[in-house]
């Protein structure tokens, strides 16, 4: 039976004293950000603090690297950015993981997209590369939601003819990606992941791929245990990278399915609850 997440911050919290933390993730969009898509301004202090713990802080993000790189530019020097979820995987600017799609699946999304389209369906298709995102659709309601995640987009003629390593397909549907556009893609959901990500977005990975994944794979790299990671997420593609980690925060905004899977709870994205949470499980 699913267990509550305990509300760590009203505990007395560990009676040894801070927890001993190497890594802590978190999810951007409804987790670090508040809902006006914002970084909470005493982050950047608080990072300082953790670099000189020895502790590394990682984004894990559905956005792409160039988003997240740009967004932690002052203070990127030596951070791992776990971007598009988790299919891509950057320190420094050298790649230390990823898992490409292949281009016939993207380009079958692509064509999926287009028929829900012409059914009335309002959605469009990111096809994500390593260098760039690739759009069609050109009307500035949908790009104002492609440049919130993706700084480097291009818009094309033809989003399955693009030269790159395909490396995911997000999908924003104005209406309910869970309920609209995810289930049109139920037949791909046998062979690859077809995962809601957001209220509105939809992303099509190979099933090796996942932000979990590439936690776990960052852990072994740098000989750091689930006991020393922790991790906070709000939604459905947050699931793998909450199991990765014995200090797991599900946002008390978060899906119910996240809250139900996360070991504790932390405050809201609009109440600072990373930060807060940071704070009193290292003593801050």
């Amino acid at each position: 039976m699913p267990v509550t997440p305990t509300p760590l911050l009203d505990t007395a919290g560990p009676s040894a004293g801070p927890a001993d933390i190497r890594l802590i993730v978190t999810d951007m969009d409804g987790t670090l950000l508040d809902d006006a898509k914002r970084i909470p301004a005493g982050l950047w202090p608080m990072l300082a603090e953790l670099r000189r713990r020895g502790v590394l802080f990682s984004p894990a993000s559905g956005r792409q690297y160039a988003t997240l790189a740009r967004q932690f530019a002052e203070v990127a020097e030596g951070m791992v950015f776990i971007a598009e979820n988790g299919t891509y995987v950057v320190r420094d600017g050298v790649e230390l993981s990823s898992d490409p799609l292949e281009k016939s699946v993207a380009a079958g999304v692509a064509r999926t997209v287009r028929r829900l389209v012409a059914d009335g369906a309002d959605v469009g298709a990111v096809v994500c590369g390593k260098r760039s995102a690739y759009v069609e659709r050109t009307d500035e309601a949908f790009l104002a939601e492609v440049r919130h995640y993706y700084v480097e987009h291009r818009v094309v003629e033809d989003v399955t003819a693009v030269d790159d390593d395909v490396i995911k397909v997000a999908l924003f549907d104005f209406g309910s990606a869970e309920h609209t556009t995810a289930p049109a893609l139920r037949d791909l959901a046998a062979t690859h992941k077809v995962v809601v990500s957001g209220e509105h977005w939809v992303d099509v990975m190979n099933r090796t791929a996942d932000k979990g994944t590439a936690l776990r794979g960052l852990q072994r790299a740098l000989g750091i245990t689930p006991a020393q990671t922790m991790v906070f997420g709000d939604y459905l593609n947050d699931l793998e990278m909450l199991a990765a980690a014995d200090w797991s925060f599900a946002m008390a905004n978060a899906h119910p399915e996240v809250l139900r899977r996360a070991r504790h709870l932390a405050p809201s994205n609009n109440d600072n609850g990373v930060l807060r949470t940071i704070s009193r499980v290292l003593g801050l």
